[in-house]
């Protein structure tokens, strides 16, 4: 007897991660752009600007962990469904759909760190 719920409970949970990892990138993209508004608003008042790297790290190490928390959920995600019997997979139209816009969130978030270490 098929149960179609216990994979549909698996995708939502991997859902779920990908939705905490683009979370954990978006504030490590504005952890990084912090330290820039800050440097800028400090050259505004006439004072000399200050280096503020340290949020440009820290940001750029949680937009790394976000890419890799996807990464990681996928990962498991794909090894779960390996484990289910065959009657328990519902044939999907797109069975790759999901591997494909983890992998693409992930990409995103690793050229998003690059360019944040680069500019």
């Amino acid at each position: 007897m098929a149960d179609p719920r216990v994979f549909f409970a698996a995708e939502r949970t991997l859902l779920a991660w990908i939705r905490s990892g683009i979370t954990v990138i978006a504030l490590g993209f504005v952890v990084a752009r912090f330290g820039l508004f800050l440097s800028l608003l400090a050259g505004s008042n006439g004072e000399a600007p200050s280096n503020h790297g340290l949020s440009n790290i820290v940001g750029i190490i949680l937009v790394v962990m976000g890419a890799f928390a996807v990464l990681a959920a996928m990962y498991n995600h794909r090894g779960y469904i390996r484990t289910l019997p065959a009657e328990d997979v519902p044939v999907m139209p797109i069975a790759w759909l999901t591997t494909l816009f983890a992998l693409t969130i992930a990409v995103v978030g690793l050229l998003l760190a690059a360019y944040l270490a680069i500019g």
